[in-house]
């Protein structure tokens, strides 16, 4: 399918950069889109700003659903200094439901009718379901699910069959397994997230990490082995794939779409642009971090991770094997709102992290470098260090980078 101008859900400068970029638009919701998703990033990194910015050029902008209150002055005045309870995590969440109805408003009207608004829940949280039900009451485009197996998504979507349900996986097997169980269901995926552990930040799709480097999970083998799979498996549907992870050019758009990925999903290069909803300080830290600054460890929700290798992040590992050898098994935390359903330090998970993530990246939101989590993919980005605008980002990701001229 060529790019054409003439899709109402895509700006008209955003059709002209896609139709000399020879790249394939992506056909969602049954929506003709540019083929870049912006990945969901939390605590509160992609609310509505960055979302609403992207939907309005033509592509996919996703809110994150995680303590969105953060957002949200009042909230945090009615729940940021309760203490412990079961009434306090009634309230909280409740507080985060309605800053989650707000944004979806508030990226709606950015928007502009262009694009595709999702949300991104992390199945690893203990609210991951009331959340799902209160975005699609709410009118989101699409569901998007990762950190865990969203086999119960068709369920809580079944009021919803016009909304996309879209799973994010890492390796072939698990698309294998996503299609089988959602099939009878009778609901089939409208796309799927291929992410790449090695390369993605955040939490990633691995069992350990050891297992970063398992070639099953380079695209050059995920992506032809899962069509291959929905093709042998006679799926009617087209069900796109969208490549995420270390994707920074025009180039790996191009490359990815050529393996037959439909699209591609990025999280840094759009969370360091001025339209991302951290402080200016997580932007900068991000911007400028080096790979020899990269470090990867195992998250409270006991998946590898990725992130920065900041002050604290780094102090935090030099004790790391202490406080995993003296774990606790009564509960040690103070948090009571939607947070992760299993928790190595709430719990006393032996081998998980022993730390609070929703404290720590609360702080990197809010720029705090001395006690922030900062968590980053990747490769160096689009625009090196300099803080750019998602308009210049989207351009660059359509353009043809041209090679100098030889001396």
């Amino acid at each position: 399918m060529n790019a054409s101008a003439s899709s109402p859900f895509i700006a008209p400068e955003s059709a002209a950069w896609l139709a000399r970029s020879s790249l394939r638009p992506l056909t969602l919701a049954g929506r003709t889109l540019l083929p870049l998703v912006q990945g969901g990033m939390g605590v509160g990194v992609s609310a509505h700003r960055l979302a609403g910015s992207v939907a309005a050029l033509g592509g996919v902008g996703t809110l994150s659903s995680v303590d969105l209150r953060r957002h949200h002055p009042d909230l945090m005045a009615q729940t940021g200094h309760l203490g412990a309870g079961e009434d306090t995590k009634r309230l909280i969440d409740a507080a985060n439901q309605e800053a989650l109805r707000r944004e979806i408003r508030a990226a709606r009207e950015l928007a502009q009718g262009r694009g595709l608004l999702a949300i991104n829940v992390m199945r690893a949280v203990s609210e991951y379901a009331s959340s799902v039900r209160c975005a699609l009451e709410n009118g989101i485009d699409a569901v998007v699910v990762g950190a865990g197996l969203p086999l119960d998504l068709p369920e809580l979507a079944q009021d919803h069959p016009h909304t996309a349900l879209v799973p994010i996986l890492s390796d072939a097997r698990g698309v294998q397994l996503i299609v089988k169980k959602w099939e009878r269901k009778k609901r089939l995926p409208d796309a799927i997230v291929i992410e790449h552990p090695r390369l993605a930040g955040g939490h990633l799709g691995a069992a350990k990490i050891a297992d970063l480097d398992d070639p099953r999970f380079d695209f050059e083998n995920v992506i032809p082995q899962s069509l291959e799979f929905l093709k042998t498996a006679g799926i009617e549907k087209e069900i796109p794939l969208i490549a995420a992870g270390g994707i920074r050019s025009f180039e790996d758009i191009a490359r990815l779409q050529s393996l037959g990925a439909a699209a591609v999903q990025l999280g840094t290069p759009f969370a360091v642009t001025e339209e991302g909803d951290a402080h200016p300080e997580f932007k900068r830290v991000l911007a400028q971090a080096r790979e020899d600054e990269m470090v990867e460890f195992t998250s409270v929700a006991g998946l590898p991770a990725r992130a920065v290798a900041t002050p604290w992040l780094r102090a935090y590992l030099k004790i790391e094997s202490k406080l995993q050898a003296v774990v606790h098994h009564k509960s040690r935390c103070t948090k009571y709102f939607d947070c992760l359903a299993q928790c190595g330090l709430r719990d006393g998970l032996t081998g998980w992290g022993q730390f609070c993530i929703d404290n720590q990246l609360a702080a990197a939101l809010r720029g705090d470098v001395k006690k922030g989590l900062f968590f980053r993919g990747v490769g160096a980005l689009p625009f090196g260090e300099q803080i750019r605008s998602v308009r210049d980002l989207v351009e660059r990701l359509l353009t043809r980078q041209e090679l100098p001229a030889p001396a």
